[in-house]
């Protein structure tokens, strides 16, 4: 089974008043905690253990996880200081135990077909170091946009800018091979942010799978709205 460190410890500023008091990953969506729906449909295609780190609201997602159905194939990590996206996946690398495994940014409903996702991975071209998930967004410039080449391979990204070329977006869903995992405990091990520091240095090997399934960044009270409403 391929393992999934679930990024869950941000604060959500976008989403107060409703996270002054919930984390967002517990956010609900028609009736569920938003990290109950990922731990349900990647259990579902076959992903876990999972390993999920803590910062804000850490109570209510220690206790959430306590009491989930998922609860023994779940290791969580309490981070005092945020170390960010891949100051974890560096503090984190033994989870991984040298395999391929997932980095999620659990903080999108997402029901993308994860089997299809991790076909797509292993047919990626042998140049490739990772698999990202991508989605059409309606806010191309709020988002981080990717352009291909013909193959699917990552040629550039754009990040949240004006016009944008294109509405390929950047989901924060990723597959990462076992190679890449183990250059983060050396080229990498001094990073702190995986979008702004880690995508960049791999441009050109990292392939993309594009979901047409429903996929949400519920980051603003807009967009939680239309989540739960479609």
């Amino acid at each position: 089974m391929m393992r999934a460190i679930l990024l869950a410890a941000g604060f959500g500023t976008r989403l107060r008043p409703i996270t002054d008091s919930i984390p967002k990953c517990l956010v609900p969506i028609k009736g569920s905690p938003l990290l109950g729906i990922w731990l349900e449909r990647l259990t579902r295609a076959g992903i876990g253990p999972f390993l999920i780190n803590t910062h804000y609201l850490h109570e209510q997602v220690e206790a959430f996880a306590g009491s989930s159905p998922h609860r023994n194939v779940i290791k969580l990590v309490h981070e005092t200081e945020l170390k960010g996206t891949a100051g974890t996946i560096i503090e984190n690398l033994d989870f991984y135990e040298n395999q391929d495994g997932l980095l999620i940014h659990a903080d999108n409903y997402c029901l993308a077909d994860f089997e299809a996702f991790m076909l797509a991975h292993e047919q990626r071209p042998p140049e490739c170091l990772m698999t990202m998930m991508t989605f059409r967004t309606e806010a191309p410039s709020s988002c981080g946009i990717v352009e291909l080449d013909a193959r699917g391979v990552v040629i550039d990204f754009h990040e949240k800018v004006t016009n944008p070329p294109g509405n390929l977006a950047n989901g924060a869903v990723y597959i990462l091979s076992s190679e890449l995992i183990q250059r983060f405990g050396t080229d990498f091990g001094t990073l702190t942010d995986f979008s702004t520091e880690v995508l960049g240095a791999l441009t050109g090997k990292i392939y993309s799978y594009e979901t047409g399934q429903v996929f949400v960044d519920i980051g603003t009270p807009k967009n939680l709205i239309y989540a739960n409403a479609i």
